[in-house]
């Protein structure tokens, strides 16, 4: 079975991250690298995955001018990570920009491209925070139009919470990828995720991959925590193809 979960390292210490990924083994290979994690180790964190052979969700969420944006993604790939994020808001220039440096310097590696991944709206944001910021359309229309934007200028998918997720399917077709954070496994605490779902009620409404980091990090026996996730998903997918 394709493993759909990505568990998200969302620590500061690289022996956390040690320990951790060790204690999990085999049963995950994808893992996200976010903020903290890169801010606090930088490269030192992906060059550790990569010699344990796990693909990794590079998660920076670049947000600039399309130059900057270009450059940085041109220096990220050298790192070899499978995703690389940036935000979906950045407009179509800075998404072009973002997909030809993914490619260009990939090429001149001669290393696979990594997929450019566009941050829609955040899940943390809710419907009272979401008309603060001056949205006037519900948060799934700007999901859907992002997402649209970033199908139309060579992105390769998008984050979106697993609430829009069908409407981001239905839109843009089965190839274009749907990372789904705010997972939560039924009765795990929400914390400060506005838009949640289960492992399989995201994967019913059409994501690709889901990214769960606390039900998986602070669980009490993490690698346990990881096989019932895992569990759902399989059970879900398995009935999918009777």
């Amino acid at each position: 079975m394709d493993n759909k979960v990505i568990a998200a390292l969302d620590m500061a210490d690289m022996n956390k991250v040690r320990q951790l990924v060790e204690t999990l083994g085999d049963t995950i290979d994808f893992y996200k690298v976010g903020m903290e994690l890169f801010y606090s180790v930088g490269a030192a964190a992906i060059e550790y995955l990569r010699s344990c052979n796990k693909k990794v969700f590079l998660d920076l969420k670049l947000h600039d001018i399309p130059n900057t944006v270009e450059q940085g993604i041109g220096a990220l790939v050298e790192l070899r990570p499978t995703l690389i994020t940036v935000h979906a808001s950045g407009g179509r220039a800075m998404l072009q920009a973002a997909v030809r440096a993914a490619a260009q310097r990939a090429e001149v590696l001669g290393i696979p491209r990594p997929k450019i991944i566009a941050i829609t709206v955040l899940t943390s944001i809710n419907d009272q925070e979401w008309t603060v910021l001056g949205g006037t359309s519900p948060i799934s229309e700007q999901v859907v139009r992002l997402a649209q934007l970033a199908q139309d200028t060579g992105i390769d998918g998008v984050v979106a919470s697993p609430q829009e997720a069908a409407a981001i399917r239905a839109a843009c077709g089965r190839e274009f990828l749907i990372i789904t954070p705010g997972i939560r496994p039924q009765g795990a605490a929400v914390n400060d995720q506005s838009r949640t779902a289960t492992p399989a009620a995201a994967l019913a409404a059409g994501a690709d991959y889901l990214v769960i980091g606390r039900p998986i990090t602070q669980a009490t026996f993490p690698a346990a925590a990881a096989a019932d996730i895992l569990q759902e998903v399989e059970d879900y997918l398995c009935s999918q193809q009777k």
